[in-house]
């Protein structure tokens, strides 16, 4: 391991431009896990990252030190708290910071459970989402080019470790996707605001992709025409609508509520 105390350590250097820049993220191709517990699902999920920053002080906690000892030592930066606070956006408690390539996959084959997500401008949003995708079984979740990036600070701190248990494809044209996924014989089913068939009247089950829209806008006209069929969630307490993570939720839960009752190996 090596002790630095300096900003100009060129791992340290890295760490706080990714940080604090999404440009220079998405042009090095890299981003940053912050906080013990998503380094941890890193290494279960994926391996190790590729430099690891820890404050001096939270190589007690053994926590920390298992993060420590699981990295090639040469690839492991120790930083007094006060530069780490420099470093990082969240306080020292958060002990550890990890530098990782930012996957990139190329769209796999449709599967049978979908988030689409069209233009959400909040990385806070996309990553409670993701959380809720993992949480829910949904096999791959495909943003649109307009998205929040998913491989944010806010959004990797929001998804809790989920990036790591589902897909996430970037850049999708969604509107061409899901004419393939229909080809195919898969369903898409779009949240709407007002006007749609109630949530608890719709057939969720089969093969499904649910698309939540950008949350002033919603779901983009292109990808609601071709929505098979329009979802509304029923409000009475009066309200017009949902956060759009709230309403990815409520959604995708029903989704599950419902296909728990396809009986195994039945489509």
């Amino acid at each position: 391991m090596q002790r630095v105390s300096s900003r100009n350590n060129p791992r340290v250097k890295e760490a706080a431009r990714l940080i604090a820049s999404s440009r220079d993220r998405r042009k090095a191709g890299r981003c940053v896990l912050e906080g013990e517990h998503l380094i941890a699902v890193y290494f279960d999920r994926v391996g190790a990252p590729e430099s690891l920053l820890v404050v001096d002080e939270m190589l007690a906690d053994p926590r920390f030190a298992a993060l420590a000892s699981r990295m090639p030592a040469h690839d492991v930066v120790v930083v007094p708290a006060s530069l780490f606070a420099e470093v990082s956006t969240l306080p020292t408690a958060i002990g550890a910071v990890a530098v990782v390539p930012t996957p990139a996959p190329s769209l796999p084959p449709p599967g049978r459970f979908h988030l689409l997500l069209d233009d959400l401008q909040d990385p806070g949003n996309v990553g409670t989402m993701l959380r809720t995708a993992a949480a829910a079984g949904v096999e791959q979740v495909l943003l649109s080019k307009h998205c929040a990036f998913a491989w944010s600070p806010k959004a990797l701190r929001a998804g809790q470790g989920a990036h790591f248990l589902t897909a996430i494809v970037e850049d999708v044209d969604l509107p061409a996707w899901a004419a393939d996924f229909q080809a195919r014989g898969g369903r898409v089913a779009a949240a709407v605001a007002r006007g749609g068939v109630s949530l608890f009247d719709a057939v969720l089950e089969g093969p499904l992709a649910i698309a939540i829209g950008n949350e002033g806008a919603g779901v983009s006209a292109p990808l609601l025409a071709r929505a098979d069929v329009r979802l509304t969630i029923p409000m009475p307490g009066g309200m017009e609508s949902l956060n759009a993570a709230a309403a990815a939720a409520v959604v995708l839960f029903e989704a599950v509520r419902q296909r728990r009752r396809v009986p195994p190996g039945v489509s």
